[in-house]
Parts: C-alpha cells; sequence; structure tokens
C-alpha cells in the first residue's frame, strides 16, 4: 500500500524541476496534487503524468506572488479534492547580484516569491486546517498535516551576489519554525528543506548555449550558474557532484511520511554533505 493513499498534497512551482519532481514523487505515493505554475503548458503536462501514473492532479496556473494566489489555490483543492493534507510552497527563483548593483525592485521580489508568497499559501489554509482538525477530534480522529518550504543552503550560510536571495530564503526558515510552534496545537509538521546544488535549468553552465531565462517584472533573467564555481562546488561536496530533482523531491517526501509525525520546526540540509 501506497504511503500517502488518501492523500491530497499541494506544490507550488511544480511545473518543472525539483517541484515537478515532488509532485511526480508524491503522486506515485498515492497522493492527489494540485500543480501549480506561471504557464499553463508545464502546469498541464505535470498533470497529465500524474494521471498517466493513476494518480489524480489539477491545475492552478498563475503567479505566485500575485495578492489572491494562495486563496485560490487553497480554494482550488478544496473544491476539486475536498480535503488538503500537505502544502509544499516550492516556487522560487534566484535573482543575483552584489549589494551596490541591487536595486529596491530586486529585493522586494526575492522577499516576495519566497517568504511573502508562502506566508499567503499558509494563511489561505488556516481556516480549513483549523476547522478540519476540531472535526476530527470531535469524532475522536488524529490527522496529522504536513508543510514542507523549500529554502535553499544561501539563506542558511549565505552566497556571494545573493544578498536578496539569501534574505529571502532565511525568512522561509523564520516561517518556518514559526509556524510548527503555532500548528502543533493542530497536528500540523511544518519542516523547511535547504538544497544546494541541484541540477536544473537554473543551475546550468552559464555561457554553455544551455542556461535559460525566467522573465518577472518586466525584466529578463538570465539563469546559469559560473562553470567555474560549478566544478569548485563539485570539488568541496563529498559526495561529489550536484543532486538531482528526483533526490530533492526524496528530501521533501520524507517528511510526508507518518514515521516524520515527530519531526517538526526543522530545517533538512539536502547538499551533498556541503553544509554539513
Amino acid at each position: 500500500m501506497s504511503k500517502l493513499n488518501g492523500k491530497v498534497a499541494l506544490v507550488t512551482g511544480s511545473g518543472r524541476g525539483i517541484g515537478q519532481a515532488i509532485a511526480l514523487k508524491l503522486a506515485k505515493e498515492g497522493a492527489k496534487v494540485v500543480i501549480n505554475d506561471l504557464d499553463e503548458g508545464p502546469a498541464a503536462e505535470t498533470v497529465a503524468m500524474i494521471k498517466a501514473l493513476g494518480s489524480d492532479a489539477l491545475a492552478v496556473v498563475g503567479d505566485v506572488t500575485a495578492k489572491d494566489f494562495g486563496d485560490r489555490i487553497v480554494k482550488a483543492a478544496l473544491e476539486g479534492f475536498g480535503r488538503l493534507d500537505i502544502i509544499v510552497n516550492n516556487a522560487g527563483y534566484p535573482w543575483d547580484g552584489v549589494i551596490q548593483k541591487v536595486t529596491d525592485e530586486q529585493w522586494y521580489a526575492m522577499l516576495d516569491v519566497h517568504a511573502t508568497a508562502p506566508f499567503r499559501v499558509l494563511r489561505a489554509a488556516s481556516d480549513y486546517i483549523r476547522s478540519a482538525t476540531k472535526a476530527e477530534k470531535e469524532k475522536g480522529e488524529v490527522v496529522t498535516r504536513k508543510v514542507v518550504n523549500v529554502s535553499s543552503m544561501g539563506g542558511i550560510c549565505g552566497n556571494p551576489g545573493q544578498i536578496a536571495y539569501g534574505a529571502g530564503k532565511s525568512a522561509l526558515v523564520g516561517v518556518t519554525k514559526t509556524m510548527a510552534k503555532e500548528w502543533g496545537r493542530y497536528g500540523v509538521n511544518v519542516n523547511c528543506v535547504a538544497f544546494g546544488w541541484i541540477k536544473t535549468r537554473m543551475t546550468k553552465p552559464a555561457g554553455s548555449g544551455q542556461e535559460e531565462s525566467h522573465k518577472t517584472h518586466g525584466i529578463e533573467i538570465k539563469m546559469g550558474v559560473n562553470p567555474d564555481l560549478l566544478d569548485t562546488m563539485s570539488k568541496m561536496i563529498p559526495l561529489g557532484r550536484g543532486g538531482t530533482p528526483e533526490e530533492a523531491a526524496g528530501a521533501v517526501y520524507l517528511l510526508c511520511l507518518p514515521e516524520a509525525d515527530y519531526i517538526t520546526g526543522e530545517v533538512v540540509m539536502c547538499t551533498g554533505g556541503f553544509i554539513m
């Protein structure tokens, strides 16, 4: 029997990359999944992949930083599947720069996507979580729900040129620890996974012609990492390589299991040993 049968999961930024891998892993283990992406194509593709696995999914297309997004995606989960058991706040992207070149717009964009957007999703879910827990207790049922927020080693130890990104990811750690204490009474585990170098479209070697871009606030942001930095990191990582999206998804999945019901308020490092 799959570990997550009967569960409903919501995963932001799940049309590709790590988010897609998380959504597919949860679906393989029996969960129905609410997919989100900024673009309709990747979201629809992920929904189709999940249905091909024999599970069910629906898509909520849109920008996670929109003020009504949290309300929209939680409403879609409850109307579409009738419950909500797992929330994974995964959506995000880097917009790097040394401090003297970082604009206010850049700063607030990183805080919006990495801290404010997860806050709004959790706030939108709060009424359901409280009312569902009350109803379950009246029936003598014990249900544990899960929140996994996706941070980064940049939010734990900092990276040069990532002051805005690091601030946003660090703020998400604060959100995690606060909500672990606030929602513990409702049987909700709230944890955080901090990733290191995971091989996605955002971490392809810069200048290789393989890197992609992300458009936000009308600005085209070129993705990619300095190849010399990638080479240095691979030598400093005890496992000797970057991780795969599937390995990243595995770390999130572990925190969604019943066996992790007594783990809350923690930051799990998934860096191949780069940070211990």
